[in-house]
């Protein structure tokens, strides 16, 4: 992912959540140097992932796939890459937070072996107030992929 590409990400993420990230958000992930993919369809965007990785660990900060693009199997093999790379990279362990409203979500990371580890409380905007985080993590050290 380039700066160049942060609108039509930014419509992506605006077309995907209630409380999409700000473009300062992906500029700061971009400078910092987090690891940003994007998923294309040839010229059609159907996703983006960034990923912060430091010490071993693995941050999945945002995944997302189009909505309309939904059910068809692009999130598992995006995260299935994502998490590749990760493991490349010197990540032995990923973490992630996802909303317990996110079924689909919470399906795709159990598919892939993640574990509940802890709740972060009101860790999100909701449409009335503030909704918490299911924590997740997954051992990556021999990804083969799933």
């Amino acid at each position: 992912m380039l700066v160049d590409h942060l609108p039509v990400v930014i419509e992506l993420e605006t077309a995907a959540y209630d409380f999409p990230w700000s473009r300062g958000v992906f500029v700061d992930c971009l400078r910092a140097g987090y690891s940003c993919h994007l998923l294309w369809n040839g010229d059609q965007l159907l996703g983006y992932s960034l990923v912060a990785i430091a010490a071993g660990e693995a941050h999945l900060l945002n995944i997302c796939v189009d909505p309309t693009e939904h059910r068809r199997g692009h999130a598992s093999s995006f995260l299935n890459v994502i998490l590749g790379i990760a493991a490349d990279l010197g990540a032995d362990t990923v973490y992630l937070e996802v909303r317990p409203s996110n079924r689909g979500a919470l399906g795709l990371y159990r598919k892939f072996g993640f574990s509940r580890i802890g709740v972060r409380k009101n860790y999100y905007r909701a449409l009335k107030g503030r909704e918490d985080a299911i924590v997740l993590s997954r051992d990556i050290r021999h990804w083969a992929g799933c």
